[in-house]
């Protein structure tokens, strides 16, 4: 199992739709159990530059994180997808252990 997490910021678009909300759709089509996205409160990326959501004219550039727990081969998948489009999006993979007790 492979945790699967991608950063873009809550403004992203893409295909006319928010770049979280094209990701889980294309994670549901491919067959994913399940995604879920998580708005930042605060942080600071590759550019060094602090985003606050109290920052009114920030808005719209916090990180939304979007996660997934999926098999190798799924996640080879999303990430095709996601090439396949030309889209340039951070993302993080490593093994997981997943299970329900």
């Amino acid at each position: 199992m492979n945790q699967l997490i991608f950063y873009v910021t809550e403004k992203q678009h893409h295909a006319g739709k928010l770049l979280y909300e094209w990701l889980l759709q294309e994670a549901r089509e491919l067959g994913v159990h399940g995604g879920s996205a998580f708005h930042a409160m605060a942080g600071f990326g590759r550019h060094g530059r602090l985003h606050e959501e109290t920052f009114f004219e920030l808005a719209g550039e916090l990180a939304v994180k979007v996660e997934f727990i999926l098999d190798d081969l799924l996640a080879e998948q999303l990430l095709s997808r996601v090439r396949a489009q030309g889209l340039e999006v951070f993302y993080v993979r490593y093994p997981v252990q997943a299970g329900i007790i």
